[in-house]
């Protein structure tokens, strides 16, 4: 099951087109001026199972694609393992996180959840570098990661933003 504060059925903020986007419970970043402070909580708050986030996304055909929030989603990697898997073949999956990708590549439980994102915001939010003129990301310190680009040339491939 998957711990999640909140999911928006249809959002156009959170990556490129109309997302269904989850909010993950817990995070242990906490980043100073965090926006979701309700989030870095661990402690059980909506418990979904794959299948039925799965069947969210399925049954509106304006949806382009997943992002996973929080929080952190990958303090629950093993969780949305499935989930991230079985999205993947059809839709398009953005992940905000507050490792570097660096360090998910490091974790096997992470490196796993990884390998099926295709577009990964990595980095703490730093308020000192907010910047509100910045699409998709909160700090100049933030990057936008072609994740299946990153991990077929072993090297990091920022992401350009279509729109």
């Amino acid at each position: 099951m998957i711990n999640v504060y909140d999911i928006v059925e249809e959002s156009i903020v959170d990556g490129e087109g109309i997302r269904l986007v989850i909010f993950c419970q817990g995070c242990k970043h906490h980043c100073k001026e965090c926006q979701n402070l309700e989030t870095w909580s661990f402690e059980y708050n909506h418990l979904y199972s794959p299948e039925s986030i799965y069947t969210l996304m399925e049954q509106n055909p304006l949806l382009d694609g997943l992002t996973l929030s929080g929080g952190d989603p990958f303090e629950q990697s093993i969780e949305l393992l499935s989930l991230v898997k079985k999205v993947h073949e059809k839709y398009n999956i953005w992940a905000y996180t507050g490792y570097d990708f660096e360090e998910l590549l490091k974790d096997k439980d992470k490196y796993e959840m990884l390998k099926y994102i295709d577009v990964l915001v990595d980095g703490k939010f730093i308020v000192e570098q907010r910047d509100i003129s910045l699409q998709f990301k909160g700090s100049k310190n933030q990057r936008i990661i072609n994740v299946q680009e990153s991990l077929k040339n072993n090297k990091i491939v920022l992401y350009e933003i279509k729109s």
